[in-house]
């Protein structure tokens, strides 16, 4: 089964584990602009850690559909800070970076952070897999049709299941010649798919195992739960659990959310049902 080494940390994947979400941005879909001081930083964050998050999962720019850019100057003015903060305030934490920018990687990893999350595997700048493979950390590749701006315009696939297999068999390719060791797929559920694409990738989630990576599952409160049941990304937790233990029985190795305490026990349900059957 997989393990990842986080800067020395090797984290073993064969029970699933939780990646908390702490959204800096002032515009993110469910959180935005929740946690903008520091101590109601460190409060969240310890609350995920207490509960039984593995990773934190920092995002300092909204990838939400529609999502404006902002520069790189400013993400790094975001989250920089918060990175040199936690590490200080809790020395054991395994920091995973929101980011498909190069340049913030590596200064976060440099101040600390142990895993890079890209939503664009690479395709938002050249730089990124040759940085990843310098750092040596894991790498969360995402695949993403088009860009945060234009992504839900008109978003189709021959075949969805397969046309990801191919984009990331390529990717996983590129990335061991640069000698890059851990590798995390995320099938990118909202990101350039409709509703029935996302259902379909969900349904078909054991299909990529096949990659011989790690798979990351980030569906918590998306639009793809709540508009079909015609609720809003506040209420929308009951979905987000029952979709996250669908996702545990078909292979996901990593739940990022913004509930943990609630996905900690989807594990242990699945684990519970695995153990005894």
């Amino acid at each position: 089964m997989y393990s990842i080494n986080c800067k020395g940390k090797l984290v073993d994947l064969s029970s699933p584990k939780v990646m908390g979400i702490l959204n800096i941005t002032p515009d993110s879909f469910f959180d935005g602009g929740k946690y903008a001081s520091e101590r109601g930083i460190i409060n969240h964050v310890e609350k995920m850690i207490f509960e039984g998050a593995t990773f934190i999962d920092i995002g300092a720019y909204s990838s939400r559909p529609g999502a404006k850019p902002i520069s790189e100057k400013e993400e790094l003015n975001r989250i920089l800070p918060v990175v040199k903060t936690l590490v200080k305030t809790f020395p054991e934490i395994i920091i995973s970076i929101d980011t498909f920018r190069s340049s913030i990687a590596k200064q976060c990893v440099l101040h600390g952070a142990s895993i890079i999350n890209d939503i664009s595997a690479g395709t938002l700048d050249k730089n990124m897999f040759k940085t990843i493979a310098e750092l040596q950390v894991p790498y969360i590749i995402m695949h993403m049709q088009g860009n945060p701006e234009n992504m839900q315009t008109d978003p189709n696939y021959n075949n969805i299941v397969q046309d990801l297999l191919f984009y990331f068999s390529d990717k996983i390719a590129q990335l061991r010649k640069l000698g890059v060791n851990d590798i995390i797929t995320d099938v990118g559920f909202g990101f350039g798919k409709t509703v029935a694409h996302n259902y379909q990738l969900l349904h078909h989630l054991n299909m990529f195992q096949n990659l011989n990576v790690p798979t990351l599952v980030g569906i918590s409160r998306k639009s793809m739960l709540y508009k079909p049941l015609q609720i809003n990304p506040e209420t929308a937790l009951n979905a987000t659990s029952s979709a996250n233990t669908i996702a545990l029985l078909h292979g996901a190795n990593i739940l990022r959310v913004h509930d943990v305490k609630e996905a900690i026990e989807c594990i242990k349900i699945v684990d519970l049902l695995k153990n005894n059957s």
